[in-house]
C-alpha cells in the first residue's frame, strides 16, 4: 500500500462514508460507498478465471474496515485507482519483511488512514505490480484467485498465479464449469 492510496482514500466528502448499524455483534463497519455502483456502460467485475469477483475481505481482524480500493472488501478497480489493488492475497511473514524492505510498510497500522497493519494470515487486495515484485524476488504471498480481479492479468501471468494459489482446486472447477458454459453458448449460437 502505497501512501497515495492511503491519501486518496480520505480525500472523498465525508457524505460519502456510511456506517451500517450494529448487528448482534456490537460493531462498525466502515463502507465507502453504502450501495454497489450500477447502470448502463458498468460491467461486473470479474476474477481472473473470468467468473464474478468474489469479496476478499470486508472486515479485517473485525476492525471495520473492509480492503480494496475502495475499501468494501473487494479487489475492484477504477481508474482511479493507480496502483490496481487487485491481487487478493494471504500475506506471509516473509512478504511483509520484503514488502518493508522495499520502501512498502504494510505491518504498521495507520488508523488516521482506516489501515489495521497486516499479519501473517489476513486477506488483502495488494497491488498488481508489488505482486509481481514479490513474486520475482521469491517472496510472493499466497492468492486467492476466485477474488482476484482480471485486470490483475495485466501485471502477471495466470499460470503464475495459480502456482501461488489457495484456492486452486475450487479454482479448477469454476474455470472448467465456464469453459463448459462458453463451448454451450458458441455451440448454441453455430460458432462450432
Amino acid at each position: 500500500m502505497t501512501f497515495f492510496f492511503l491519501s486518496f482514500v480520505f480525500s472523498f466528502p465525508s457524505s460519502c462514508w456510511a456506517f451500517e448499524a450494529p448487528s448482534s455483534v456490537p460493531r462498525r463497519r466502515l463502507l465507502l460507498f453504502a450501495a454497489k455502483v450500477e447502470g448502463p456502460g458498468i460491467a461486473l467485475a470479474r476474477n481472473v478465471l473470468g467468473g464474478d469477483l468474489e469479496c476478499c475481505c470486508s472486515d479485517v481482524r473485525q476492525s471495520g474496515v473492509g480492503t480494496g480500493f475502495y475499501r468494501d472488501g473487494y479487489c475492484s478497480t477504477g481508474v482511479e485507482d493507480a496502483g490496481r489493488h487487485t491481487v487478493c492475497v494471504e500475506p506471509t511473514e516473509s512478504f511483509l519483511t520484503f514488502s518493508k524492505a522495499v520502501g512498502n510498510d504494510l505491518s504498521t497500522p495507520f488508523p488516521d488512514y482506516a489501515f489495521p497493519g497486516l499479519q501473517p494470515g489476513d486477506k488483502w487486495c495488494l497491488c498488481a505490480s508489488r505482486w509481481t515484485q514479490a513474486r520475482l524476488a521469491g517472496h510472493a504471498p499466497k492468492v486467492f484467485l476466485k477474488a482476484t480481479h482480471e485486470k490483475t492479468l495485466q501485471h502477471a501471468e495466470l499460470d503464475d498465479l495459480k502456482a501461488h494459489a489457495l484456492d486452486i482446486d475450487d479454482a479448477n472447477e469454476d474455470e472448467q464449469r465456464i469453459d463448459n458454459l462458453r463451448r454451450e453458448a458458441m455451440k448454441n449460437a453455430g460458432l462450432l
